[in-house]
């Protein structure tokens, strides 16, 4: 039995497209980077979950638009599980916690975006439910902020959230056998 999960968090189209002043940095690397992961979670039979936002009227990520939708490079396969939800934590006020539950899941991967808002918040919240985590250190983006680059934001939550929260390894080193006995 597999118990772990990769969680894609708001891979969408509106966080590449330029929707805002500029698209997510490194965004098609890293969306490259996903992909291979998600190709070889397939491969080894580990469960992919999309988690996707669902922004409101004039977001780029609004509900129903082009933005909104799985960036078309990662896009899910019929029967895995896409969780909407609203708030940063992907467990809040949606299905994630019960698909987990049902697939019997421990462990997650966490890959995508924004990384000082639904990655952190739902590393620290998968964390508190008792949860191991891997926070793929290569495979979440954000923007510059007027105080510090995006590089800065993923490294700094990199090394918060791998000094108690997460395990952080990178996206090449990854072999979906990192947790003991996930297999």
């Amino acid at each position: 039995m597999n118990n772990s999960a990769l969680i894609v968090i708001d891979a969408q189209a509106g966080m590449y497209n330029g929707n805002r002043i500029a698209s997510i940095f490194e965004g098609e690397k890293k969306v490259q980077r996903i992909k291979s992961l998600i190709d070889k979670a397939r491969s080894k039979g580990i469960n992919v979950i999309y988690v996707q936002h669902d922004g409101s009227k004039g977001h780029p990520l609004e509900k129903g638009t082009e933005g909104w939708m799985i960036h078309r490079e990662i896009s899910p396969l019929e029967g895995e599980s896409v969780i909407t939800k609203k708030f940063p934590d992907s467990f809040q006020d949606t299905q994630l916690l019960e698909v987990l539950a049902d697939l019997s899941v421990t462990n997650l991967y966490i890959v995508g975006n924004q990384t000082e808002y639904c990655i952190d918040t739902t590393c620290r919240s998968a964390f508190s439910k008792g949860f191991q985590i891997l926070l793929v250190e290569d495979c979440h983006s954000t923007w510059d902020t007027g105080i510090l680059s995006a590089a800065q934001i993923i490294q700094h939550h990199n090394e918060t959230l791998g000094n108690g929260y997460v395990r952080v390894k990178n996206s090449e080193d990854i072999t979906f056998d990192e947790f003991e006995g996930s297999s």
